[in-house]
């Protein structure tokens, strides 16, 4: 209760006038020290890798302007509103995922964002009958999403790649239907899918892919394949295929793989590597990865040109997981470090032209960045057919930041 003696309410408002004013010469210097920040965030203590800028080394990563400032050995703390210390833990940009399916309710795009995959692409799930309510997620999305749109204009059957195919029926490839909504939504669509494995397009694989051609070409955008197990020879297939192309499942097994009968790369695969055609994991689930081809081709020097996880509600939990989890695949079969984070940030960048600006760590370039952690223990990896692999490390997701501010997922 206020006291009604005015000798008494006179110290009381003494007292408290001393108490704010003992606090606000605090206060208003961690004000003034915030609105002087030099930087919005520094990263500090990292191993930073940016293949785009062949960099790998310890340092501080600066963020202003949802821009990357700066890197270099030693940024002070005091310099910024807010730090993330990354201390023995991976930097990198953030991470392109360009095969993903994220149209289901169970799988949204925030579920990637908290894998560290800033920039996304769904890979076909829809085609011209359904795709609305796509450009809906990805307007709303916390990430960067795009899209492919199936040339088949009733996309991937309701209950995924079990459900039956939508190229059996050719008529469902319809180029006008096609082109009308991928020219009328170009902001979004970014490239057109074709599914051409044997359950999905029967026969039809090569006059699919020659309608996707029809309507990709006028747009300039490029087309990803699923391909394993198809009707037609692979190279029948690449002979259609023009630089920017995206094979993706190229580890799949036979028949019509990536393989002659005696298990060597085909020539005609690495010819089409050299005029600029794109060769894509796309893990999934449904044998569209084995571990012997993957090996087999690597031995041979026949590396992926991206990394994806062709990622599904279902795949959360059964041999994909996350992004990383897919790239610790590859750092099991000898591919390098650098190698693999390129093929997840600037080589998956490249090979989506709306995406050219992302992928790297540049001075400049849009503040989206991933920090991995490479843990020890003891961890199984697993294939399409129940294969499994078991390893000391593995590759976690961790601190994610997208357009220069700290991800809350």
């Amino acid at each position: 209760m206020a006291s009604s003696n005015p000798t008494e309410r006179t110290g009381l408002l003494r007292r408290q006038f001393l108490r704010t004013s003992a606090i606000a010469p605090a206060f208003f210097a961690r004000t003034s020290h915030l609105d002087a920040a030099e930087y919005d965030l520094v990263i500090h203590g990292g191993r930073v890798i940016d293949p785009a800028q062949r960099m790998d080394r310890t340092a501080d990563l600066a963020v202003r302007d949802g821009r990357i400032a700066a890197i270099r050995p030693r940024i002070s703390p005091s310099s910024a509103r807010e730090t993330i210390d990354a201390t023995g833990k991976l930097v990198v940009p953030g991470l392109i995922d360009i095969h993903t399916h994220v149209g289901d309710p169970a799988m949204p795009p925030a579920t990637c964002l908290g894998d560290g995959v800033t920039s996304l692409i769904d890979a076909g799930s829809f085609g011209a009958d359904n795709i609305e309510p796509l450009f809906k997620i990805a307007q709303s999305a916390p990430n960067r999403v795009r899209m492919l749109l199936n040339i088949s204009r009733v996309g991937i059957p309701l209950g995924g790649p079990g459900g039956r195919g939508e190229l059996l029926d050719i008529e469902n490839a319809d180029v006008p239907a096609a082109r009308r909504v991928a020219e009328s939504h170009r902001q979004w669509i970014v490239g057109i899918k074709a599914r051409l494995s044997r359950g999905v397009a029967g026969d039809n694989d090569l006059e699919a892919l020659r309608r996707a051609r029809l309507v990709a070409d006028p747009l300039k955008i490029p087309i990803l394949l699923h391909v394993g197990d198809t009707a037609s020879p692979l190279p029948a297939i690449l002979a259609l295929l023009r630089p920017g192309d995206i094979v993706s499942h190229f580890y799949a097994p036979p028949p019509h793989g990536i393989m002659d009968d005696n298990g060597r790369v085909l020539p005609q695969v690495r010819v089409a590597r050299r005029r600029g055609i794109i060769f894509d994991v796309g893990n999934g689930r449904n044998l569209h990865l084995r571990w012997d081809v993957a090996e087999s081709a690597t031995q041979q020097d026949f590396w992926p040109d991206t990394i994806s996880s062709d990622m599904t509600a279902a795949a959360r939990t059964n041999q994909v997981f996350n992004l990383p989890n897919v790239m610790f695949k590859l750092l099991l079969l000898g591919m390098p470090l650098n190698k693999v984070i390129a093929c997840a940030t600037i080589n998956a960048a490249r090979a989506i032209p709306e995406f050219k600006a992302y992928g790297t760590l540049r001075p400049g370039a849009a503040a989206d960045v991933a920090i991995l952690d490479l843990k020890e223990g003891d961890f199984e990896f697993v294939d399409n057919y129940d294969g499994k692999r078991r390893s000391r490390m593995k590759l976690f997701p961790g601190t994610v930041v997208f357009a220069g501010k700290r991800v809350q997922v």
